[in-house]
C-alpha cells in the first residue's frame, strides 16, 4: 500500500442508480414443467421486466488531497457507461453478451455488475454491489 495512504481512514461511499430490463430465467437443459415449477412467472416465455435499483458501495482510504475515496461524478460516469448504458431497457436474454449463456438472475446480474466494475476501479478500493430487483428482494456481492 501506498505510504500516503498508511494512516488514512477507511471510508464506504455509496451511488444509486438505476435501470429497467427484461428478463427470463430458463435452464435450457430442464423441461418446461420444471423449469414452470422453479422459476413460475419469471419463467414466461414473453420474458417478464423489472425497474432494477443498483447501489455501488467503494469503501478504501480518503486521499489527503481530495477528501475523497473516490470522486462520486466519476463513479457515477463509469456506472452510467459501463452499466446502465449497457443493461437499461434491454432484454438480459436476448441484446447482452453477458447473459446469452448465463441466466439473468439477480445473483447472476449482481456478479456480472461488480465483475465489470472492479476492472474499472483502482486494487485499492473494495466494491459491493447490492441490487433491488423488487423493494423486497435484493442481492449483495461479494456477500
Amino acid at each position: 500500500m501506498d505510504t500516503k495512504w498508511a494512516n488514512a481512514p477507511r471510508v464506504a461511499v455509496f451511488r444509486k442508480e438505476h435501470f429497467n430490463a427484461a428478463h427470463r430465467l430458463n435452464n435450457p437443459n430442464w423441461s418446461d414443467e420444471k423449469n414452470t415449477r422453479v422459476y413460475g412467472k419469471c419463467n414466461n416465455p414473453n420474458f417478464h421486466g423489472h425497474n432494477y435499483d443498483l447501489i455501488v458501495q467503494v469503501t478504501g482510504p480518503i486521499d489527503p488531497e481530495t477528501g475523497y475515496v473516490i470522486d462520486m461524478k466519476l463513479l457515477g460516469d463509469l456506472i452510467k457507461e459501463h452499466i446502465t448504458d449497457r443493461f437499461d431497457h434491454k432484454n438480459l436474454n436476448l441484446d447482452t453478451e453477458e447473459f446469452a449463456d448465463l441466466n439473468p438472475s439477480a445473483e447472476n446480474i449482481a456478479i456480472v455488475i461488480y465483475t465489470i466494475l472492479r476492472n474499472q476501479l483502482s486494487e485499492g478500493l473494495d466494491l459491493k454491489i447490492r441490487l433491488y430487483e423488487t423493494e423486497r428482494n435484493f442481492v449483495e456481492y461479494p456477500a
